[in-house]
């Protein structure tokens, strides 16, 4: 990176606006789609480096001149970035032309992406001057000055030009032995922190700085990035209008973004400065905007990161009406028009989601979801229960619209079933009562749109493979919840995963439909994601072990049942579930009970007829044949290679030992009662 800077110093230092504004552009345009990588990336691509050259066994490896050059060459441009922050930072804070301002918050947030230069731009002083032009407060941003300090500048240029002789002094004389002064760190920096000074002193060396890389990778736009507006470099500059103002409190949203992301230190002063009742107030102020400003989905990004990173802050907009807020402008984004209390007006013919409404939806539910996980295992209040009620009514509206694009309408789907999953329940019942259409799917009477729609979204979940226990905990969790709430969901669903068994020549675990898919999750190495899966299949067999086992064979049903103490086949206690299921029995199809006799009930299909192994022997022969199978498992056991099971009275896997034991035990406490009710009968 070969900044300019001490250019840049110079221009601002004798007030030569334009070049400034024209040394900032040519940054800006340079570097608008790129990206710092700090010291981690740097060492896992040498790490990598390193492995291919043992593993192809070309050379022995060594650090080569072209490594130290390139780590030269990171240090100054990490010490180039820093300074110009330093300086941004406080050309902002000098009531800088609107121009010169936006092309400047511009420049702070490409450098904002680097975590080694937040030091002087997480200061009490530039976070309120950032959060003013943001819009979030209208406080001064402190009592710095606002002319211009050439001192300051001076010392700048100065500090520079000294790191650039230690540079070259060290070039000569630097051998292997400073590599491991390379993990140090310049306290200097976290000095800075506390008190707000802003230059950065480098009297030692370069190599003391924090280590950073000047390592660029081009940023891909991806599907935050898209904008239905022009992009950044060719957006108009309208120094006097509206538009103006816009840009440039989307600008300053989105420096704020990138330091609370990348530094906890932001997000404490964040909270301690009391910003976030700020970005209610905006956010609450643009609910009845129509269109909606741009700076809205930056306003709402920034409430996302701030509310994911900082518990209490989340609990804070809760407190100060965050559901309610966040539910209009939800309900703005969508278009939502009302046909009953609880019901939206669902036009098939209407046009899909645009690109930018989209966005500013999954953001909303991402907040949502961060304030709202908590509720789901309370009771709500009247209140709460209503307003739940009326979300629940829009999220069914955002499962069944569609977006321009399939990836954002899965991603829709995928936010909006994992809001639904943390409401209460008992709120959910909207998604139920919507009155049946011609071409309505139902189950007893009763709309099953929106859970056709949910299961729709699992199948594809199912076939991606991507991810799958962030992308299919939330569904199945979401699914078992309502199988077990309502009769007609689970009889729905059953008919979709579990349809009557026809074929049963191969395992349960093979094929492509989504039973075998499911039951191929229930030996899953993630423990949370294989008993998601099981409790679903276990729910839709009505939490029936004889039922459960012939649909997923025994072997692939042990985990869960010995999860819950049911390997004796023993029903589920009614104590242990709110579930209430009806009394319907499992009829067999006529080829199942064809060949129900030949099914072996470990793998759940019919096995090949195998040849008698003691076919032709004699009974004696057969009897020596299990002495020795008696004698060679006593051996594993009693060098712990194996350990003999039984199942107690529970239902649970125990130690033969063990088990052993208690019926001894047990055997002995019933002789002393009946020996008690002897003597007592004696006596009589």
């Amino acid at each position: 990176m070969d900044i300019n800077i001490e250019g840049i110093i110079q221009c601002i230092k004798q007030g030569d606006e334009n070049g400034v504004h024209v040394q900032l552009q040519q940054f800006n345009k340079e570097y608008a789609q790129c990206f710092f990588f700090d010291a981690e990336e740097r060492e896992r691509r040498r790490q990598r480096k390193l492995e291919e050259f043992k593993e192809h066994k070309v050379r022995e490896y060594a650090d080569s001149d072209s490594d130290n050059e390139e780590y030269k060459e990171e240090n100054r441009g990490l010490l180039l970035r820093q300074n110009l922050s330093v300086v941004l930072a406080r050309f902002i804070k000098t009531g800088v032309k609107r121009h010169l301002l936006r092309v400047s918050l511009r420049s702070l947030r490409i450098l904002s992406r680097d975590k080694k230069i937040l030091g002087h731009l997480v200061t009490d002083s530039t976070l309120l001057t950032l959060a003013k032009l943001a819009g979030l407060t209208t406080s001064d941003a402190g009592s710095e000055a606002t002319d211009p300090d050439f001192d300051f500048y001076d010392d700048v240029i100065a500090s520079l030009a000294k790191a650039k002789v230690l540079q070259s002094l060290r070039a000569e004389d630097e051998g292997e032995a400073n590599v491991a002064e390379q993990n140090e760190e310049c306290p200097l920096v976290d000095e800075d922190l506390k008190s707000g000074t802003s230059i950065v002193n480098c009297g030692d060396s370069i190599h003391e700085m924090h280590r950073g890389g000047t390592h660029q990778k081009v940023l891909e736009r991806g599907r935050k990035d898209r904008r239905e507006s022009k992009m950044d470099g060719e957006e108009e500059e309208d120094e006097e209008g509206e538009l103006g103002e816009e840009a440039l409190r989307k600008e300053a949203m989105k420096v704020l973004c990138n330091v609370v992301y990348n530094s906890s230190w932001a997000q404490e002063r964040f909270s301690s400065l009391r910003l976030l009742s700020g970005l209610i107030q905006l956010l609450s102020s643009g609910v009845s905007c129509s269109p909606p400003s741009s700076v809205q989905f930056y306003e709402l990004r920034l409430m996302f990161l701030i509310t994911a990173l900082r518990p209490e802050l989340s609990a804070q907009l809760r407190q100060e009406g965050g559901v309610p807020i966040l539910t209009a402008i939800l309900e703005s984004s969508l278009d939502v028009q009302w046909k009953e209390q609880y019901e939206c007006v669902l036009d098939l013919a209407a046009p899909p989601v645009s690109l930018e409404a989209s966005q500013r939806i999954t953001e909303i539910l991402k907040i949502l979801f961060t304030i709202t996980y908590s509720t789901h295992k309370q009771e709500p209040s009247e209140d709460d229960a209503t307003l739940y009620r009326h979300l629940a009514a829009i999220l069914r509206l955002c499962l069944m619209r569609r977006c321009m694009l399939p990836e954002d309408t899965d991603e829709l789907q995928g936010h909006t079933v994992n809001l639904l999953s943390a409401l209460p329940l008992q709120c959910l019942d909207v998604l139920l009562t919507v009155p049946l259409q011609p071409d309505s799917k139902q189950s007893l009477g009763v709309n099953m749109d929106c859970v056709h729609v949910m299961l729709t979204f699992m199948e594809r979940r199912l076939e991606s493979g991507e991810k799958v226990k962030e992308k299919l905990t939330p569904i199945l969790n979401l699914l078992i919840e309502s199988c077990r709430a309502h009769r007609e969901t689970r009889l729905y669903i059953r008919k979709h995963i579990l349809p009557p068994l026809r074929d049963v020549s191969q395992r349960p675990e093979d094929g492509t439909t989504v039973r075998s898919r499911l039951v191929r999750l229930m030996t899953h190495l993630d423990t949370d994601l294989k008993h998601c899966a099981a409790d679903l299949l276990f729910v839709l067999c009505k939490e029936n072990v004889r039922r459960f086992v012939k649909y997923t064979g025994y072997g692939n049903a042990a985990g869960l049942l010995a999860t819950r103490g049911l390997l004796g086949g023993q029903r589920v206690r009614s104590s242990s579930t709110d579930a209430q299921y009806s009394s319907d029995s499992d009829s067999d199809t006529e080829e199942y009970r064809q060949v129900k006799d030949r099914i072996n009930p470990v793998t759940g299909r019919v096995e090949a007829e195998q040849p008698d192994p003691m076919e032709g022997m004699t009974e004696e022969e057969k009897e020596e044949e299990a002495k020795r199978l008696i004698m060679l498992f006593n051996k594993l056991s009693r060098e712990n290679i194996i350990q003999p099971m039984g199942v107690d009275e529970e239902g649970k896997l125990v130690p033969m030992r063990g088990l052993e034991e208690n019926l001894l035990a047990e055997e002995a406490k019933s002789e002393l009662e009946n020996e008690a009710e002897s003597d007592k009968e004696d006596k009589d």
